[in-house]
């Protein structure tokens, strides 16, 4: 089986579960924050939706450097926009990730702003680390949101609170 296979599951899952917690996310709470440090739902929202966006630049890209290329815009603040770019990208990161050679997980992949670099290493650990789990800790980020705002949580690794799945 190829790497590739073996990750498709786990990568379903995964946006299975993001879209249900972007789904939920309360749109008349847009400056709401559990502290002063935290970033603002409005800000929060929009960047797990389009985090799956930077899956397909770490499978289909050698690097990326922050400060190169066009400036970055964050999707709309509301419901249907979020979804829809959320969608749009889970679809390229899905496909990107379905021809992603056994061979190019082993390739070298770069992060850095200004070519002072963040992450240099293979591209599975940036899939992993940069990617996935980076939009797990968002993801999870968002869930305490949900909580501290009395929206239902998903269930994610098993049951939650909210969402019993029938247990």
């Amino acid at each position: 089986m190829h790497t590739s296979e073996l990750l498709l599951s786990e990568f379903d899952a995964e946006m299975k579960t993001t879209r249900t917690t972007l789904e939920r996310v309360p749109f008349d709470k847009k400056d709401f924050a559990p502290h002063p440090k935290s970033m603002p739902l409005d800000k929060l929202a929009p960047h797990v939706a389009e985090l799956a966006g930077f899956g397909v630049t770490i499978l289909t890209t050698p690097e990326l450097d922050f400060s190169a290329g066009s400036p970055r815009t964050r999707p709309p603040f509301e419901s249907d926009a979020l979804l829809k770019v959320f969608d749009e990208n889970v679809t390229k990161a899905r496909s990107a990730l379905m021809n992603t050679s056994d061979d190019a997980w082993t390739e070298n992949w770069t992060l850095s702003f200004q070519g002072k670099k963040i992450f240099s290493g293979s591209r599975f650990l940036a899939y992993r680390q940069m990617f996935l789990n980076h939009l797990v800790h968002h993801r999870a980020q968002l869930g305490v949101y949900l909580r501290l705002n009395g929206k239902p949580l998903p269930a994610t690794y098993g049951p939650s609170a909210d969402d019993t799945m029938g247990f």
